[in-house]
């Protein structure tokens, strides 16, 4: 998709993409998740993941003829590339299927019904600076700590494995979050220290000042990392000090 500089200030809204062409859009996605793909056990066999079935939803593609284009467009690809047509499922009602979706998982939630649970959709990191030597004129260097695997469940938490970090209580610091929809296979406690540059997207730093609690200003305290994911979409990041169950956390929404 075409993107341009934005403005530093706009009116609060939805945030619609600067690129209408929505066949760039889907073209980017598809071909974005085709290192992620299951079934692609050979580097570089495909160029985008190859769709088996599309099912719509939203008011605007009751239009059959935004529908046919898009079918169209992806058996165009699909068939440059040797694979079978889409198949378009069934839908019941494409104004009121989200609606219908969140009222029945409304109910789930009092323990009626049957609840599909879904994983967290990507990959996420945070920042660890590395303990490496200073280099004049160059930041510090960091490294990539996978604290959520792809596919954890929302609901539910997990205890980073691996060695103790070092937290800085009392003093402004920032907390440097990544996601990947690419690098599947990563485990919590892993450590990256390159990764291609659009396999991880780095969000907004975390600017905060923990409170110091019995610890000193500026003290490094040593701590285990817990992640914890909730139901709403939002991720804590827990640093537990060692002999302690209470720590400082950090939150953020990954679904924005």
């Amino acid at each position: 998709p075409v993107v341009s500089a934005r403005g530093a200030l706009t009116q609060i809204g939805l945030p619609y993409a600067q690129d209408p062409a929505i066949s760039r859009h889907l073209a980017y996605f598809l071909s974005k998740q085709a290192s992620a793909a299951d079934e692609l056990s050979v580097a570089n066999q495909s160029n985008f993941i190859k769709p088996t079935a599309i099912l719509f939803n939203g008011g605007v593609l009751k239009s059959n003829k935004i529908k046919d284009r898009i079918v169209a467009l992806l058996n165009q690809w699909l068939v440059a590339e040797g694979a079978p047509s889409v198949k378009e499922l069934e839908g019941i009602d494409l104004d009121h299927a989200v609606a219908k979706g969140a009222s029945y998982y409304g109910y789930v939630r009092q323990g009626k019904g049957v609840r599909i649970r879904g994983g967290i959709a990507s990959t996420f990191y945070v920042g660890v600076e590395s303990a490496m030597p200073a280099i004049p004129g160059m930041p510090p260097q960091f490294e990539a700590l996978c604290v959520a695997p792809f596919g954890m469940e929302e609901g539910s938490q997990l205890s980073v494995p691996g060695q103790e970090f070092g937290l800085i209580v009392g003093e402004p610091v920032h907390f440097r979050f990544l996601g990947s929809t690419t690098r599947r296979e990563d485990q919590p406690g892993d450590r990256l220290d390159y990764w291609e540059p659009d396999e991880l997207e780095e969000f907004s730093e975390i600017r905060v000042t923990l409170p110091v609690g019995d610890k000193k200003q500026g003290e490094i305290v040593p701590v285990k990392l817990v992640t914890k994911v909730s139901e709403l979409g939002t991720m804590c990041l827990e640093a537990i000090p060692r002999g302690s169950q209470e720590g400082w956390r950090v939150e953020f929404d990954i679904r924005d």
